[in-house]
C-alpha cells in the first residue's frame, strides 16, 4: 500500500494536474484513478525491469514522450504484490491521428519480444482490419530498429516480411487480418487491436482474446483513434472508460488513456487542439499539418467530418445527411415506462418478406414519445452473411426473432400486433403504400383497413417523409424519445440517410443497400406520420383486447 510513484509516471502527472498545456477531462480524471491506486492498491513498479526497458530506445529513431513512459510503465512494468501480474494488463490509447500511436506499439512490442520480459513464447499477436493497417508496426520494427542497427541485433533477431522473432525467447511477432475462423488455437502472450474503431462486431476480437491465457501476463493494447462505426466495440469500450473515470467502477485492469476535445466548439481554437494530441507540442511539423487541413476544412466543408473524428476524437456524421447524431441516438437509452393502458399508433416496414420485417407501436405524452418495437428476420435472406452487426447477440436479448422458412408470412406480425393490444390501445397503423398488399388480408381480420368507413391505416408516401421530418428531427435534437436498451434500433437510426431531391425535399434512405438495415427506424417513421392521432393523455385508455382471426 502507499506505492512511490516512479519518474516516468509522475513527469506526466505533473503535466496534466499542471496544465502546462490544455487537457482534456478524461486526462484529469486519470490521473486521479492512478493516485488512487498508487495509495490504495498493494502493487509494485518493476523498476530494474523498466530501466532495461528504456535503454532500448537507443534502437530507435525516437525518444519516448512523457505520456509515452507514463503509459508503458503502466502497462508493461507494474504488477500486484501478491499475484506478480500485471497492474494493467489492458491498455486503452484513443489519442488523436498524428500522436505517434505506431511508434508506441513498436516500442512497446519490441521490449516484450526480448529476455528481458522473462517471458518465453510471448507471442504478441497485432490485429487491424486492413493488412496494410496491422502491417505498420511490424514494418517500423524491421525497417527503421532491426535493419538500421543489424549488427548489434542479428544475433537476437530474424525476421521476414511476415514475422519477427526473438532468438533468445522464440517469441514471435504477426500481424493478423484474415477471417475469424482461421486463428483458433492462437497461444499468444499480447493483442494489440489497431484502428479498433473500423471494428463493427467482436467476431475477429473473441478469437484473438481467447487465444490468450496460455503464456504469463496475457495484455492487450487497443490504439486508435475514433471513426464512423456506431453502437461497435469502439463505442462499448468507451462506454466502459466513462463508467470507470466517471462512475466509479473497477476498472478490472484496463488502463483508459483518452486524449479528445472537451466540445466540438473546441475545434475553432487551435491552442486546445493538444487535448486531443499529447504529442502536439513536441511535434511542430504535425501541427504545421493540422493547421493546413484546418484550412481546408474552411474552403471543402466535406473535409471536416474526418477531421474532427480523427484528429480530435469528437465522432462526426455528415450534418446534412445523418437523421440524429449519436450522441442524441444514444439519449434514446432510457427505460421505457410502464405504458399498459396506453392509446398508441402501429408502424410496420420492411424492404422485402424474406429479408427484415419490423412493427413497433408509438406512444407519446406530452412532448415524450416512446417507441417499443420488435424485428423478425427471414433466416434465408440472402444479406445475413453481408451484415457485420451481432444480430445474434441481438436475438439472444430478445430484440429480434428469426423466422426459418422462405419469408416472413403476415400473420406472424399481426399476431406479434395481436399479442400488444392485450395491454395497449392501438389505435391506427402506418404503413408504405407499396408494402401494404402484402398485409391488406391479414390486417382487415385484426380490424384495420386503408378503406371503407373505418380508414384506420394510413398508407405512407414520400410526401408524408418530408412533413414529419422536422418533427423527427426536432425530437432528436431535444432528446424527446425513448426506446429503452435497443442497440438494434440504434443500428437501424444510424444506417439512415436524409436525402434532399432537387426541389429541396426530404426522404430517408438506407446508407448502404444491404448490410446496413433500416426497416426498424422506417417503421418509426411511419408510426410517427400518426403522432397526432394519438390521445398522450397518461391515464388508461379502453383497450380494444386481444385481436382473434
Amino acid at each position: 500500500m502507499g506505492t512511490n510513484i516512479p519518474v516516468e509516471i509522475q513527469s506526466y502527472i505533473d503535466i496534466v494536474e499542471q496544465e502546462r498545456h490544455p487537457i482534456c477531462k478524461e486526462q484529469k480524471l486519470l490521473m486521479k484513478m492512478v493516485r488512487r491506486v498508487f495509495k490504495n492498491d498493494d502493487i509494485y513498479i518493476d523498476i530494474n525491469q523498466l530501466v532495461k526497458y528504456l535503454e532500448f530506445q537507443r534502437f530507435f529513431p525516437f525518444d519516448l514522450f512523457a505520456w509515452e513512459k507514463f503509459c508503458f510503465t503502466l502497462h508493461c512494468c507494474t504488477y500486484w504484490s501478491e499475484s506478480g501480474e500485471p497492474r494493467f494488463p489492458d491498455l486503452l490509447l484513443l489519442i488523436g491521428r498524428g500522436a505517434g500511436k505506431n511508434g508506441y506499439l513498436s516500442f512497446e512490442n519490441f521490449c516484450l519480444l526480448t529476455a528481458v520480459n522473462g517471458i518465453k513464447g510471448y507471442n504478441i499477436d497485432i490485429c487491424a482490419t486492413s493488412e496494410d493497417q496491422a502491417r505498420i508496426t511490424p514494418n517500423e520494427i524491421r525497417n527503421d530498429v532491426l535493419e538500421e542497427n543489424v549488427s548489434e541485433l542479428v544475433d537476437h533477431f530474424k525476421w521476414t516480411k511476415e514475422s519477427i522473432e526473438n532468438l533468445t525467447t522464440k517469441s514471435s511477432l504477426r500481424y493478423r487480418t484474415s477471417r475469424a475462423q482461421s486463428k483458433d488455437g492462437l497461444r499468444t502472450g499480447k493483442v494489440d487491436f489497431d484502428e479498433y474503431h473500423q471494428y463493427e462486431d467482436y467476431e475477429n476480437i473473441n478469437v484473438f482474446i481467447g487465444g490468450q491465457g496460455k503464456r504469463p501476463h496475457p495484455r492487450s493494447t487497443v490504439a486508435t483513434t475514433d471513426g464512423y462505426v456506431r453502437g461497435g466495440p469502439l463505442d462499448d469500450l468507451k462506454s466502459r472508460v466513462y463508467a470507470i473515470l466517471e462512475g466509479g467502477q473497477d476498472d478490472n485492469g484496463l488502463l483508459p488513456f483518452v486524449c479528445k476535445l472537451d466540445d466540438a466548439k473546441e475545434i475553432e481554437n487551435p491552442p486546445l487542439w493538444v487535448k486531443a494530441n499529447p504529442s502536439l507540442p513536441y511535434l511542430p511539423s504535425l501541427k504545421t499539418q493540422m493547421l493546413k487541413e484546418w484550412a481546408n476544412c474552411q474552403e471543402n466543408p466535406l473535409l471536416f467530418s474526418a477531421f474532427i473524428t480523427k484528429r480530435m476524437n469528437i465522432p462526426q456524421g455528415n450534418k446534412d445527411t445523418e437523421v440524429a447524431d449519436w450522441e442524441c441516438i444514444l439519449a434514446t437509452k432510457k427505460p421505457l415506462p410502464d405504458l399498459r393502458g396506453w392509446e398508441c399508433v402501429a408502424g410496420i416496414d420492411y424492404a422485402r418478406s424474406n429479408d427484415f420485417v419490423v412493427p413497433g407501436l408509438l406512444f407519446k405524452k406530452g412532448d415524450m414519445r416512446y417507441w417499443m418495437t420488435h424485428s423478425f428476420v427471414c433466416r434465408r435472406s440472402a444479406d445475413l452473411s453481408r451484415i457485420k452487426a451481432p444480430i445474434d447477440e441481438w436475438e439472444r436479448m430478445g430484440l429480434l426473432t428469426f423466422i426459418d422458412d422462405v419469408e416472413i408470412n403476415p400473420i406472424v406480425i399481426t399476431s406479434w400486433l395481436s399479442e400488444m393490444a392485450i395491454d395497449h390501445n392501438i389505435i391506427a397503423i402506418g404503413i408504405d403504400q407499396f408494402r401494404y398488399s402484402l398485409f391488406s388480408s391479414a390486417l382487415e381480420k385484426l380490424g384495420f383497413d386503408a378503406k371503407g368507413d373505418k380508414k384506420n391505416i394510413k398508407l405512407i408516401r414520400p410526401s408524408n417523409q418530408q412533413y414529419v421530418e422536422p418533427v423527427i428531427n426536432t425530437m432528436f435534437l431535444n432528446n424527446q424519445l425513448t426506446m429503452g436498451d435497443n442497440p438494434l434500433m440504434r443500428w437501424y437510426i444510424n444506417n439512415t440517410k436524409k436525402a434532399i431531391s432537387a426541389h429541396g425535399n426530404f426522404s430517408y434512405e438506407k446508407i448502404e443497400p444491404h448490410a446496413r438495415k433500416n426497416d426498424g427506424f422506417m417503421a418509426l417513421v411511419s408510426a410517427m406520420c400518426l403522432e397526432s392521432e394519438i390521445d398522450s393523455r397518461p391515464e388508461p385508455a379502453p383497450m380494444m383486447g386481444a385481436f382473434v382471426f
